[in-house]
């Protein structure tokens, strides 16, 4: 009889792809939303949705960076190179993420021109997102689903709060 955290570890692959598709869904919300809201003098409905979501995808690759890559690499010393490559975009993604924040703390005072760079920079980091996310759960699928012990790094990477 499998245990309940046997059948979870099994199923890590599945949880990283669905966290992964919620934060796909969270940014084609907002680049969609982009072209339709401006945002007026103390309306910064959608700024406030995209810096949630800035929030929400920094601390997923925290999570991974600080814990589901630091237990990968305790298993499966093997793939070091992998993770090196991950951690790479990780950075990329965080470069991204702070410029997002600079244009949407000026959007107050031009929102029409910070919400157009905002929406470049949004249109780049999906592109970046989709090909980083598809490369880590097709390396990392088959190490997850062969157990990897959950010393607390779960919360980060496969859960967010409601945006």
């Amino acid at each position: 009889m499998a245990s309940q955290d046997g059948d979870r570890t099994a199923a890590l692959s599945l949880q990283l792809a669905r966290a992964h598709q919620e934060l796909r869904r969270r940014i084609g919300g907002i680049r969609s939303d982009l072209g339709r809201e401006r945002p007026r003098s103390g309306d910064d409905t959608l700024l406030t949705h995209c810096l949630a979501f800035c929030a929400a995808l920094t601390a997923h690759h925290q999570g991974e960076d600080g814990g589901l890559f630091a237990q990968l690499l305790h298993e499966r010393p093997d793939l070091a190179p992998t993770i090196a490559k991950l951690v790479e975009d990780h950075a990329l993604i965080t470069d991204i993420l702070t410029r997002v924040g600079r244009l949407a703390d000026r959007a107050a005072g031009s929102p029409a021109q910070a919400l157009a760079a905002i929406g470049r920079e949004l249109d780049g980091l999906a592109a970046i997102m989709e090909s980083h996310f598809a490369y880590e759960e097709r390396a990392l699928g088959e190490a997850l689903d062969h157990g990897l012990p959950d010393t607390g790094w779960s919360g980060a990477v496969l859960r967010f709060d409601p945006a």
